[in-house]
């Protein structure tokens, strides 16, 4: 198949390269949170092309089309630092939602009928109920969340006008090897800046699923083969969660050290954290799919990555 990947240098993104590595893939990605070395064992490969470009340079969007003849787009590049675009909304609106629709656009234009498009619990906003693909609720409360939602709604609106196929998952936390942000990535950096004592933003008691990568791309793919509806939408999960107290004792853990926590108060990191959610899994489980790791062993096998090999 021929198989656009945006984002694909990314965390995410460059582990779907690997698995899909049998293909004939294009990564289309600016760097701005991927890193070309994820890529590098892939790059001698003649079936393999990497494009550093960004998704709303229209001119080379159009020669990309019009070069390769897509079977099915993976978009994943979007903004994923969620509290960096509080400070600014355009980060979101542009890098998240007019990436999507400028990437529908072109679809249409081109005649490329398949999307894979990663989502997030973040649609769903900050509510103590289980999260149903079907009920809801769609309440965003950061501009991340806010951004991909209404790129579901624009993906939805042309499958139904242009005939187009999607395939949407929305995911939780996601850890593992090559990741550049989040919690255990800035305990870690935090620990290394000063090892007698670890910051943790709000009370601790954050309690969220975290998802083990390979678990991830391993759901997405599953999702994608299984599922051939027009419009075909999947919470991706574990049925387990972990509290960010858990997450900094296991770092300090993992690092061998004494270090003292403390935290700074409030029920949430930042403004746009959802500090709770839980998933209903339950579509995704009868479809057959079910991830190999639980929360705490993904957080802790991550934990241990990062330590020795860094993020790559």
């Amino acid at each position: 198949m021929n198989i656009l990947i945006t984002g694909g240098a990314g965390f995410i993104g460059s582990h779907l390269c690997d698995y899909l590595s049998g293909n004939n893939i294009v990564v289309l990605d600016n760097l701005a949170l991927g890193k070309k070395r994820n890529i590098e064992h892939l790059l001698n490969n003649s079936n393999f092309k990497f494009i550093y470009g960004d998704i709303l340079d229209d001119e080379l969007l159009d020669k990309l089309f019009t070069s390769v003849k897509f079977d099915i787009i993976f978009h994943l590049a979007a903004n994923s630092d969620i509290a960096k675009s509080y400070y600014d909304p355009n980060v979101d609106k542009d890098n998240t939602f007019l990436t999507t629709y400028a990437l529908l656009n072109k679809m249409k234009k081109y005649g490329v009928k398949k999307i894979i498009f990663a989502s997030t619990s973040a649609i769903y906003g900050d509510t103590t109920d289980v999260l149903h693909e079907d009920y809801g609720p769609l309440k965003p409360v950061s501009h991340y969340g806010a951004s991909k939602l209404a790129s579901e709604s624009f993906i939805s609106s042309f499958v139904e006008n242009y005939g187009l196929q999607a395939w949407i998952v929305r995911f939780p936390n996601v850890v593992g090897e090559r990741t550049t942000h989040g919690v255990i990535y800035d305990f870690i950096k935090k620990l290394k800046n000063d090892s007698s004592k670890l910051e943790v933003l709000g009370n601790g008691k954050q309690y969220k699923p975290y998802l083990y990568v390979k678990d991830l791309i391993e759901g997405i793919l599953f999702v994608w083969k299984n599922s051939n509806d027009s419009l075909n939408i999947y919470n991706l999960g574990v049925n387990s969660r972990t509290k960010v107290k858990e997450i900094a004792q296991m770092v300090i853990e993992e690092m061998n050290l004494n270090a003292e926590i403390y935290y700074t108060g409030g029920d949430r990191g930042w403004i746009g954290d959802v500090p709770t959610f839980n998933y209903d899994l339950k579509k995704v489980n009868t479809l057959g799919w079910n991830a190999s790791y639980t929360s705490n062993e993904a957080v802790r096998k991550s934990i241990q990555y990062i330590l020795t090999l860094g993020s790559s």
